[in-house]
């Protein structure tokens, strides 16, 4: 029988494993239960990568933490916060059906959205979903927060003040829109993220940056501390023939979660919801994105922020679609890639040097 870590290097277990799909991992049934046991909102029709070193199985697509357009479904009003009943059971509901669905990870970035999810996963919640932090007000973007103490300060007033006792994994926001910490900042950062882990507030560390070579030089310098990366992946990206971030994340086993998947939902041409004339057209063009998204193994998931139960649904129906894209879809998520690039937005203009990874 194959161990643990030959299982892992498939990189995935998902649709099957418990009947025919063991004997393709090479698994008595006893094993393919404990696999399955150990992966949080386990769903057979489900997906599951492994998220690099931390040796984590999450979902092929995880819950990103922004809820833009969200009042396509909720409705306008106030700030969406913990306090706004309807946005906080559109919220349950949205997690309450990616764990339904099997979808067992999601990541925050910003402090509103660690206070609203803190607040959703208590209990059995918190046992079925993966939490990713980051909280940018309190992180190396801020200059008071550049140094190893503030950002531990910040942490532990953040965990006490949502009540989580830890975070799967602390990713720190780095600067947006190019520009590189210094190497003292660097050093700081990451001198954070080792006592976060050795004091148990993070079971694994990394960052989150708009910079290709920023990033690369973080990996290849700390790897110890490089668990999880975030950078944006879209429809439209590509690997780098040459000097691609993606060989050293393949080098230092490092799990990569895309952020950006929809190019701020500049792909689609409705707001969303599901009475919108282009509803059926977007949730194609969203199926086709992933699948393209997933074909390349160095992502390990996609994280787009959802906004409603269809949505989820639909993410959950295009992992189970077939992979590759066939010749009449591959034509048109080309047209929509360029259509998406024209559409975005000025203050996104910058992911366009993401098109290449």
């Amino acid at each position: 029988m194959k161990t643990r870590q030959q299982i892992s290097r498939r990189e995935f277990v998902g649709a099957g494993v418990a009947a025919t799909g063991a004997a393709a991992f090479g698994m008595t049934p006893a094993a393919s239960s404990a696999v399955e046991s150990s992966i949080p909102s386990f769903n057979a029709q489900m997906e599951y990568r492994r998220l690099g070193k931390t040796g984590l199985m999450v979902s092929a697509v995880g819950l990103g933490g922004h809820w833009k357009r969200v009042q396509a479904v909720v409705g306008g009003g106030p700030r969406y916060t913990v306090d706004s009943a309807d946005f906080m059971k559109n919220r349950a509901d949205v997690v309450d059906r990616c764990m339904a669905v099997g979808i067992n990870h999601l990541d925050t970035v910003d402090g509103n959205e660690v206070q609203v999810y803190a607040k959703l996963l208590k209990g059995e919640r918190r046992k079925g979903m993966y939490f990713g932090y980051g909280w940018p007000q309190k992180e190396p973007r801020v200059p008071q927060f550049q140094k190893a103490k503030a950002l531990m300060k910040g942490l532990d007033e953040n965990l006490q003040a949502t009540g989580l006792e830890y975070i799967d994994w602390w990713r720190l926001t780095a600067y947006e829109n190019g520009g590189e910490h210094t190497f003292h900042e660097a050093e700081e950062m990451v001198a954070a993220l080792d006592q976060a882990k050795r004091q148990g507030k993070a079971r694994f560390t990394g960052v989150t940056s708009h910079d290709h070579q920023w990033l690369k030089m973080m990996i290849e310098q700390y790897p110890a501390q490089m668990d999880v990366v975030l950078f944006p992946y879209t429809s439209d990206s590509k690997v780098l023939p040459q000097d691609s971030l993606l060989d050293t994340i393949r080098k230092y086993d490092v799990g990569v979660l895309g952020i950006k998947p929809f190019a701020s939902n500049s792909l689609f041409k409705g707001d969303g919801s599901a009475g919108s004339p282009y509803a059926e057209e977007d949730a194609q063009l969203a199926r086709m994105a992933v699948r393209y998204i997933l074909l390349n193994p160095a992502i390990t998931a996609p994280i787009p922020g959802l906004i409603g139960v269809a949505q989820v649904d639909n993410m959950a129906k295009a992992v189970r679609e077939r992979r590759e894209l066939d010749m009449k879809e591959s034509a048109g998520l080309r047209q929509a890639n360029q259509e998406m690039w024209a559409r975005l937005p000025g203050n996104y203009q910058w992911l366009k040097k993401w098109e290449y990874v």
